[in-house]
């Protein structure tokens, strides 16, 4: 962790207990979580936004799900890790949540096909699962994304990897790598959406969409 991030986690509130219990949850059991600067920045996002419809691409524990939900009418959030999704229900539940949060098991590149077939937009949508297929789905979740929606994709810095040479990562991490850089051209370039990356925690995107 460097400098900054820890004197930005040093100003943050203590968290409530349940999700300083998932925090220390995932710690210790390798579970990829927003980081907590992330977490700030999602929440005053939703703050200012007061999104009605939210969308969550990557559950996990539901850890983001429950800071999402806390701050908009509703959350449909899709998981494809089925050791994973019984936690997830479970925290839900904890949280007093359940009416808010929609989990749909299974694959995204399944899912988003389907998803919204009746028409529905979201305004909210935080994409935070498997990096390499973001460029993928990005086809779908624009058409989902309603006008003036924001889009935030995490982890796209990629521990700051992403601006290094394809040759400089190993092998099994270079589709990833040169997805990601696609996909972090694409957003920045396409009329319709305004992008800025924001260098906090692993890389955050912001797409407003026009």
């Amino acid at each position: 962790m460097s400098r900054i991030s820890e004197y930005l986690h040093s100003l943050e509130k203590e968290e409530d207990k349940l999700l300083s219990d998932m925090r220390k949850y995932a710690e210790v059991n390798d579970v990829p979580i927003v980081r907590r600067e992330t977490e700030s920045f999602l929440r005053t996002l939703c703050v200012m936004k007061k999104p009605e419809e939210v969308l969550e691409i990557g559950t996990a524990i539901a850890y983001s799900t429950i800071v999402l939900a806390r701050e908009s009418g509703h959350v449909t959030t899709i998981e494809n890790y089925e050791k994973r999704i019984p936690i997830a229900r479970e925290n839900i539940e904890k949280s007093g949540l359940s009416d808010k949060i929609d989990l749909i098991c299974g694959d995204a590149g399944r899912i988003l096909p389907e998803l919204s077939a009746d028409g529905k937009k979201f305004d909210f949508i935080f994409l935070d699962a498997a990096k390499g297929q973001y460029l993928i789905w990005l086809p779908d979740i624009l058409r989902i994304m309603s006008k003036g929606g924001i889009l935030v994709s995490d982890n796209v810095l990629q521990d700051e990897t992403v601006m290094e040479s394809r040759f400089t990562v190993g092998r099994r991490d270079r589709t990833t790598h040169m997805r990601m850089r696609e996909f972090l051209y694409e957003i920045k370039h396409l009329e319709y959406l305004e992008t800025s990356v924001i260098p906090i925690g692993d890389g955050v995107s912001v797409s407003v969409r026009r």
